[in-house]
């Protein structure tokens, strides 16, 4: 039975779990959402690799560019995970990494942000815009955002009837500056 799937998740990942401006990500939590047979279910992912140039004064000249190992999505069913690999959904043998590329940043008001990415899932590539917000604090800088995808967008599993399209995906960074 094919569970839930959490491929948007990974595109999050990609964005917000990073290094920002050659700093350290010193905490970082990713999650994702979807529902099945109309409940919500939900895991993480890790496995982040990025290179993230972010400056809020001028977010024209910020850039951010991220792969996640979809190797690393954790549902809490090993099961579940093994299915989320395989061919059916993720086909990780063919498609390990996912990717997530900046082409443009806009400030919104206060700490709010737009971004938008070139989202990189099974070899589709998919232009989504991001919201989040980045605040400094102390020696740190955290950006947190949530947005939702569709997964048949991205060839993530086929249509059912008891999963869910969308999923929602929600990232918490925190990088030293």
């Amino acid at each position: 039975m094919k569970k839930f799937i959490v491929p948007l998740v990974i595109v999050v990942t990609a964005i917000f779990g990073f290094t920002v401006v050659k700093n350290t990500v010193t905490k970082s939590a990713i999650t994702f959402q979807i529902k099945n047979m109309g409940i919500g279910t939900g895991g993480t992912i890790g496995g982040l690799q990025a290179d993230v140039h972010f400056n809020p004064a001028d977010p024209t000249a910020s850039s951010m560019e991220a792969t996640v190992d979809v190797n690393t999505i954790n549902t809490d069913n090993s099961s579940r995970d093994e299915h989320l690999k395989s061919e059916d959904f993720f086909d990780v043998a063919h498609f390990p990494k996912i990717t997530l590329k900046s082409v443009s940043f806009k400030h919104k008001s206060g700490s709010n942000y737009i971004g938008r990415f070139n989202l990189t899932i099974k070899a589709k590539t998919k232009q989504i815009d991001i919201p989040f917000t980045f605040t400094e604090k102390d020696n740190a800088m955290a950006f947190k955002g949530s947005f939702k995808i569709n997964r048949l967008d991205y060839g993530i599993g086929g249509t059912s009837l008891v999963l869910a399209d969308e999923a929602t995906i929600n990232i918490d960074v925190e990088a030293g500056k």
